[in-house]
C-alpha cells in the first residue's frame, strides 16, 4: 500500500471516529437501564425533556450503528484472519467439517446463510456478525455506562471496534460479555448462564467468564486476596501444566505459532492506570458501589492474568471479557470525583491518554496481526484466492 493511500484511509478511520463520537456525545442515559434499576442514573428531567431527549438519543444510536455497521460489512479482506474465515467457511459449506476449527453455532449459522443465499456468500456472514457485533456493545453502553459519550469515545479510542474486523467470532461473543454485565449486577444468574452458552456456540472462550465473573461480585477479604495471589504464582512455575489445558481446550493450536505467548505492556499500563485511579478515589467511587467494586476486581484479575499469564497464547482474550470493563469504569470513577478541578484534570487526562493510545494504533494498524489498513470494500475490489482456490 503506497503512503498517500494509506494516510487517506487513515483519514477516513479518524473522520468516522470523530464523527460517531460527535454523535455520541449528544446522547443521555435514560431512566430505564441498569444504571436505573440500581439507583445510579444521574438524571431526572420530566417527560416531557425526556420524550424530546429519548427522541434524539434514538437519532443518533441509529446513525452510529447504521455509520459503524456500514464500513464493517462493505469491508473485504480487511483482518488478518479474514481469508481465513473464508477458507472456513468454503470447507464448511463443502462439509469437510475435520478441517475446521469452529464452533458449532459458526457452522450452523454459516450452512444457514449459504443456503439462503443459494451460494458461498461470506459477505453476508461477516455483515450478520457485524450487525450484532455491534449491536450488543451499543446496548450495553447505552444501558450500563454512566457517560454513554464517554463509554463510546473510549470504544473507539482503545480500539475495540477496529479490533472487530479481526475474529469476528471473538468480537461477538465478547460484546455478549459486555452485555451480560448487567445480568451479573442484578444476579439474574439464570438469564447470564443462558446467555453464554448461547455465545459459547460461536467462541468457547465464553464460558470462561462464568468463574471470573462471578469472583469478581464477592467482597473480597485481604486474605483472601493473599490467598488468590499464592494462587496465581503458580503459574510462573506450573507453565507446562498450563500449556497442556490450553492444548486440551484449543487441540488445533498444537505445535502452532498460536501457541507463542508474549507480554501485553499496553494492556498491563491500561490497568494499571485505571487501578490507581480507583484506588485514587476508592472511598468516593468504588468502596460502597457493587458495580464499580465488580469492574475493579474485573481490571484486578486483567492485570494479574496479563502479567502471570503473558506465556498463555490465548491470555490477551481472556484479558479482554475482564478489562473491557474500563470503558464502563472510567466514567464511573469521574462521576464520582468529588472536587470540580480534579475531575476535569482526570477526565482531560484520560481523553489526553486514549487519543494517544488511538494514534499508536492507527499506526500500527497495518501491520501483520492486526491489518485494519488498507481498508477495502467488495465495491471497488475483488477476494483474493483462498487455500482451497490454489488447490
Amino acid at each position: 500500500m503506497d503512503a498517500g493511500r494509506g494516510s487517506r484511509i487513515m483519514i477516513l478511520y479518524i473522520v468516522i471516529t470523530a464523527v460517531t463520537i460527535l454523535l455520541a456525545g449528544a446522547v443521555r442515559i435514560m431512566p430505564n437501564g441498569i444504571n436505573h434499576c440500581l439507583g445510579n442514573s444521574p438524571y431526572n428531567l420530566s417527560n416531557k425533556k425526556w420524550s424530546r431527549q429519548q427522541a434524539l438519543n434514538g437519532l443518533c444510536l441509529f446513525s452510529i450503528f447504521i455509520i459503524l455497521f456500514g464500513v464493517s460489512a462493505c469491508r473485504l479482506n480487511v483482518g488478518n484472519d479474514y481469508a481465513k474465515y473464508v477458507e472456513f467457511m468454503h470447507l464448511i459449506a463443502v462439509g469437510a467439517y475435520d478441517y475446521v476449527p469452529t464452533e458449532a453455532g459458526f457452522n450452523a449459522l454459516v450452512t444457514v446463510l449459504y443456503a439462503v443465499s443459494g451460494y458461498e456468500n461470506f459477505l453476508l456472514v461477516f455483515a450478520v456478525f457485524a450487525f450484532f457485533t455491534i449491536l450488543f456493545f451499543l446496548k450495553a453502553m447505552y444501558e450500563q455506562s454512566d457517560s454513554f459519550g464517554f463509554s463510546f469515545f473510549l470504544f473507539m479510542a482503545f480500539g475495540f471496534y477496529f479490533h472487530t474486523f479481526n475474529t469476528v467470532r471473538y468480537y461477538f461473543a465478547l460484546a455478549l460479555a459486555l452485555y451480560s454485565i448487567k445480568y451479573v449486577l442484578k444476579k439474574e444468574w439464570g438469564k447470564f448462564i443462558l446467555l453464554v452458552l448461547l455465545g459459547a456456540t460461536f467462541h468457547k472462550s465464553l464460558l470462561v467468564i462464568i468463574p471470573l465473573y462471578f469472583l469478581a461480585t464477592l467482597p473480597w477479604k485481604k486474605w483472601q486476596l493473599a490467598l488468590m495471589a499464592v494462587f496465581c504464582s503458580t503459574f510462573f512455575f506450573l507453565q507446562d501444566f498450563y500449556l497442556k489445558a490450553v492444548v486440551f481446550l484449543y487441540p488445533s493450536y498444537e505445535d502452532t505459532e498460536y501457541l507463542e505467548g508474549g507480554v501485553s505492556w499496553f494492556n498491563i499500563l491500561r490497568c494499571t492506570g485505571v487501578l490507581v485511579l480507583a484506588l485514587l478515589y476508592y472511598k468516593d467511587a468504588v468502596k460502597d458501589s457493587k458495580r464499580n467494586r465488580f469492574y475493579f476486581y474485573c481490571n484486578l484479575g486483567a492485570l494479574v492474568l496479563y502479567v502471570c499469564c503473558s506465556f498463555l497464547p490465548i491470555i490477551t482474550r481472556i484479558g479482554y471479557y475482564l478489562n473491557i470493563t474500563q470503558i464502563l469504569f472510567l466514567p464511573a470513577i469521574v462521576s464520582r470525583i468529588p472536587d470540580k478541578r480534579q475531575k476535569q484534570f482526570f477526565t482531560a487526562a484520560i481523553v489526553l491518554a486514549a487519543v494517544g493510545y488511538f494514534a499508536i494504533y492507527l499506526m500500527r494498524a497495518g501491520n501483520d496481526g492486526i491489518r485494519v489498513l488498507p481498508y477495502q470494500t467488495f465495491m471497488f475490489h475483488d477476494m483474493v484466492p483462498i487455500l482451497s482456490d490454489m488447490n
